[in-house]
């Protein structure tokens, strides 16, 4: 595979986010593999699985490996600022192709990364591809959120998932540790804030921060929602 997009890609997403730049600068060459080799076992099993909705390696660049990697500084920032204490975990709900879990895996090997999903063929391809990549800081679970241990998480993210509610909302937080925050990936910052007019009084707060994908001309946004306080409750 030409690595060639993939490799202008991840230098944009370093040129302009110093923290990025600061995780992968020093792993390039072997994140660079990692991905390209994760874009050929997703073209693999894609025809059978059904895992995304191209083959194209060009879109699944630009639209699935730099678009979850867009917002890893953010999401490096936000585990900074946990306070529970305990090791960076990152729950990747609903992860389908084990999308963005899998890139932030590769990107933050200091992170445990655990991928949520509950359908069987493809929580099976989400352990041939740990095994294939040896992703030692990936767990796979496969199952409903439900059945997740709650309090666990410092990050819940979930990508390409269904549009919130209040059952689903209460569902992600319960997975989410003591100051932890859910980071979702969306589009426009106004279909984002129609999106969450409804939750607002169930959220202690919310944010959409920017998240330009390299080479994608449309508007990303990272959603994250901080839960009320539980020591208060």
């Amino acid at each position: 595979m030409d690595t060639g997009l993939l490799c202008e890609g991840i230098k944009a997403l370093r040129d302009r986010d110093g923290d990025i730049d600061a995780l992968i600068a020093p792993r390039q060459e072997e994140i660079i593999a990692l991905l390209a080799k994760y874009v050929a076992e997703i073209q693999l099993f894609n025809p059978a699985y059904g895992l995304v909705g191209t083959n194209d390696t060009e879109e699944l660049i630009i639209k699935h490996i730099l678009d979850s990697l867009a917002p890893l500084g953010i999401i490096h920032r936000l585990l900074a600022q946990a306070d529970d204490g305990t090791a960076a975990r990152i729950a990747d709900v609903g992860s389908g192709a084990g999308l963005p879990g899998i890139p932030l895996a590769i990107c933050l090997p200091q992170c445990s990364v655990t991928l949520i999903e509950r359908m069987g063929r493809r929580a099976g391809f989400l352990w041939n591809a740990k095994a294939r990549l040896g992703l030692s800081n990936i767990t796979v679970e496969e199952g409903e959120l439900e059945r997740t241990a709650p309090g666990n998480f410092p990050l819940v993210a979930f990508r390409a998932f269904k549009p919130l509610e209040p059952k689903l909302l209460a569902s992600l937080f319960r997975v989410c540790a003591g100051g932890g925050v859910l980071a979702a990936y969306k589009g426009r910052s106004e279909k984002v804030a129609q999106e969450m007019a409804p939750l607002e009084k169930l959220c202690g707060s919310w944010e959409a921060i920017p998240c330009a994908v390299p080479f994608l001309d449309e508007e990303r946004n990272l959603l994250v929602i901080k839960p009320h306080d539980k020591r208060m409750n």
